[in-house]
């Protein structure tokens, strides 16, 4: 249940391929998801090994900034350099991707999920 958000992802690809919607912007869009979801779960990694409270909040406020801007960028990206199309499929792939996250976040906290 974590990883949810990743499978809607990678199960969104028929859908998007079906409807003939803009596949680049699924791909940049997939491609700058999961990358910001494996550098969450290496950074969660990094502040588990750490005491240093300076450290921790070091590493949750870059960890943070750096998903965000990578997530952003890419978005920025596909939309300049491909079509407006393209950074639109990427932002609503991101935006349907992250409310899951979240809201399984959320339900995963409340519930005091497992992993």
């Amino acid at each position: 249940m974590r990883y949810i958000d990743v499978v809607l992802v990678v199960a969104a690809l028929p859908l998007v391929v079906l409807a003939d919607l803009p596949l680049l912007g699924y791909v940049v869009g997939a491609c700058a998801w999961i990358a910001q979801r494996v550098a969450g779960v290496l950074l969660e990694r990094a502040a588990k090994r750490t005491n240093d409270p300076r450290r921790l909040v070091g590493i949750g406020l870059a960890g943070s900034l750096g998903r965000a801007w990578l997530v952003g960028g890419a978005i920025l990206a596909v939309g300049l350099a491909g079509e407006r199309e393209d950074g639109l499929m990427a932002a609503v792939l991101v935006a349907v991707a992250f409310t899951v996250y979240f809201g399984t976040s959320l339900l995963i906290h409340v519930t005091g999920g497992s992993k």
